[in-house]
């Protein structure tokens, strides 16, 4: 959410902002909003002005009384009860006018980062750099699950039996595969000087407006029936959320997490459910991190968080490369984010793996996170960024590590995790 005196003071660049998102439709707001306030300013300057009266002809009272004029005092508290009933309708106007500016000032995207490139949608994404030579062997390699199935790794039907597409289960060494991933990604992260959290995976509405716009909130989350919670699309909702209504010192910045935690996503829209695989799913495991610091500081973090990405792909001997996402790939609260995309040799193309963002102080204003500074408090920057999420970790590291004789080659920082098995082979039929 945007400073209102920003946006009072810069109503242009605010709807120049939105025309590079491609929302016109929200152009109006913008208008919407200064009106709005406009009459909150003066419904405020009213209320100043009644409160002045009241206290000043309250004073008065005493004296009169005092002096014996008590015919003169009663008249008066006669117009100090006007005043207060007079009081009470101005402040519950004044309330609803908030209301109103706020239900707006929550649908206007944040200010880009000057840098972001313009784009209707993610076909418009640019590709920064990569990292690691993309091989695609000589030898067919099959789909994931079917590299899975051959391993014994993975139950697709009786997960659907159970719960329906969008679910699976896993099996054995792939299952073992897929916890040594995010036990080796949270080991990472902590040697990088990171917070280990596991967070609660359900959380209140206020804390899910204050995480995400809307759009994103009706697309993606799951509501508890009958209780005012929700199932966590991702570990960042709570960890962000951790810090709602603080004051912050200082002296305590940066905040450095890494949180586990399952997902659960409704992938509503065009993209849909996948029935045979794993890339896109109701239900997965994650590990995040999250940065809340100082705002000169938040770019140079944003620049360490996805390269940390990049370093733990590159340790599994997976190739990736960054993409810059465009003004009309960038969800409402962000600033500047950026995709990580692993290799699929399968396909003979790149694929998302992973995301960082700078939301920069869009989140701290939804949820009160503020910075105890010498002049004053201030909203902190917030950011996160996918470590790893493994369903799709898996699907890189398959193909990957693929041989022509059908088994799979464990990365070397990986076989600790793993017992010290070094290859995975077809069971026998």
């Amino acid at each position: 959410m945007l400073d209102i005196k920003f946006v009072r003071e810069n109503p242009e660049l605010v709807k120049e902002n939105i025309k590079k998102k491609f929302q016109d439709h929200k152009l109006p707001l913008v208008d919407e909003v200064l009106e709005l306030d406009e009459k909150n300013r003066a419904v405020k300057q009213k209320g100043d002005e009644l409160r002045s009266n009241r206290n000043s002809l309250s004073s008065n009272i005493g004296i009169l009384m005092k002096n014996g004029k008590k015919d003169e005092a009663e008249e008066i508290k006669k117009q100090v009860v006007q005043i207060n009933e007079e009081l009470v309708k101005n402040e519950a106007l004044e309330a609803n006018l908030a209301e109103e500016i706020k239900s707006r000032m929550m649908k206007i995207p944040n200010m880009m980062h000057e840098s972001v490139p313009i784009g209707e949608n993610d076909s418009k994404n640019v590709e920064v750099e990569k990292f690691g030579d993309p091989i695609v062997p000589n030898y067919e390699i099959p789909y994931h699950t079917d590299i899975m199935e051959k391993l014994s790794g993975i139950d697709l039907d009786s997960a659907r039996r159970v719960a329906g597409n969008g679910f699976y289960y896993l099996i054995g060494d792939i299952a073992r595969l897929h916890s040594a991933v995010l036990t080796y990604a949270r080991d990472f992260m902590i040697n990088k000087g990171f917070t280990y959290c596991i967070p609660p995976y359900m959380i209140r509405s206020d804390v899910v407006t204050g995480v995400m716009s809307f759009e994103e909130m009706d697309a993606m989350m799951y509501k508890i029936e009958g209780e005012d919670l929700y199932l966590i699309g991702t570990s960042e909702h709570s960890m962000i959320g951790k810090f709602k209504d603080q004051i912050l010192k200082e002296e305590d910045l940066p905040y450095t997490m890494t949180s586990y935690s399952p997902c659960f996503r409704k992938e509503k829209g065009a993209h849909g459910i996948e029935e045979r695989g794993i890339y896109r799913i109701h239900q997965f495991e994650k590990q995040e991190m999250i940065v809340v610091c100082k705002p000169e500081e938040s770019y140079e973090w944003y620049n360490k968080m996805w390269s940390y990405t990049v370093e733990l792909f590159r340790s599994l001997d997976i190739p990736v490369r960054t993409l810059e996402c465009c003004s009309g790939d960038l969800a409402d609260l962000k600033a500047k984010s950026v995709d990580v995309e692993a290799w699929s040799p399968r396909q003979q193309k790149y694929f998302e793996v992973g995301s960082c963002s700078n939301l920069t102080d869009a989140q701290a204003r939804r949820l009160g996170i503020r910075i105890k500074g010498e002049k004053g408090n201030y909203y902190a920057h917030t950011l996160n960024n996918t470590v790893v999420a493994p369903p799709r970790m898996l699907i890189a590291l398959l193909e990957n590590h693929y041989m022509e004789d059908g088994s799979v080659t464990i990365p070397e920082v990986l076989q600790p995790y793993m017992g010290g098995i070094k290859v995975l082979k077809p069971k026998q039929s």
